[in-house]
């Protein structure tokens, strides 16, 4: 998992990380298509990231409003976006 908190840090997300944002924008794409899942802050069912990520087919929890205070690089976390549960697993 890689929590980026501006566009300067998406070239640290790996191919199978799970993208944490507070929200995205275009300039996220490249780290967004690497993407295992996507994690924001905010956002909403027609927010970028909720578009992009049903565009890519993986899975995505949008509006959090905690993600990037709770989550860290590295954490092991399961991604359930049919119930939008994000557990911390390590």
């Amino acid at each position: 998992m890689i929590v980026c908190k501006s566009v300067d840090s998406i070239d640290r997300v790996q191919v199978g990380d799970i993208l944490v944002a507070s929200m995205t924008r275009p300039e996220f794409m490249p780290a967004m298509k690497k993407a295992a899942a996507i994690i924001t802050d905010e956002g909403g069912i027609t927010c970028h990231a909720a578009i992009v990520a049903r565009e890519l087919g993986i899975p995505a929890v949008i509006g959090t409003k905690i993600a990037t205070k709770i989550l860290k690089d590295g954490m092991l976390v399961e991604v359930r976006a049919n119930h939008g549960l994000v557990k911390i697993i390590k």
